[in-house]
């Protein structure tokens, strides 16, 4: 006699699949998600092929700094994912000569910065005026290897909504596991 309450095995089995699911699609959708590095911007920071984690959480209480490492959408194809470094938020003023980048009118320090460029800003379509200044809800991101970068400098600004979070932990190569600065 079967007892009372008791669900058969392919119920139970099929229930947790669902729930497995579910759970797995909340955590990716608003906690946390992977991203692979496909290219060699971040250099040395990040390397083509490794994996970090992305708190999706984390701009539900805090906003971005110079400095952070963010995932967002791509300004030009809002389909990719991009990483980049966010250099100035909004209201910050920005220029950029023989490849320093000058924040408010004071020169960057970089340290992360190891293959340099001698770009100069120039207006463009996103930058009528240089020195220009960061928009409300905008962010103004830079590769770290900046003369293999395609950045903010050739597409404009990343919006705020666009922003995923911040690449807070790299997972793999388990050689270079840790905290990408």
């Amino acid at each position: 006699m079967a007892s009372v309450g008791v669900k058969p095995w392919w119920r139970e089995t099929i229930e947790t699949v669902i729930w497995a699911l579910v759970l797995a699609l909340i955590i990716r959708t608003f906690v946390v998600q992977a991203f692979w590095i496909p290219s060699g911007s971040m250099i040395p920071t990040l390397q083509v092929g490794d994996r970090v984690l992305v708190a999706k959480f984390w701009t539900w209480f805090t906003t971005p700094k110079r400095g952070d490492i963010y995932v967002f959408k791509f300004p030009e194809d809002r389909t990719r994912d991009f990483v980049k470094r966010i250099i100035a938020v909004p209201g910050d003023t920005v220029d950029i000569k023989g490849g320093v980048v000058y924040v408010n009118g004071r020169p960057t320090e970089e340290n992360y910065v190891v293959y340099k460029d001698r770009y100069n800003m120039r207006p463009n379509k996103f930058y009528p005026t240089v020195p220009f200044t960061v928009p409300e809800n905008k962010y103004f991101a830079l590769g770290d290897n900046r003369p293999n970068s395609q950045d903010g400098r050739f597409w404009g600004y990343v919006p705020a909504e666009d922003l995923h979070g911040p690449a807070f932990f790299r997972y793999w190569p388990l050689s270079r596991i840790g905290v990408p600065r």
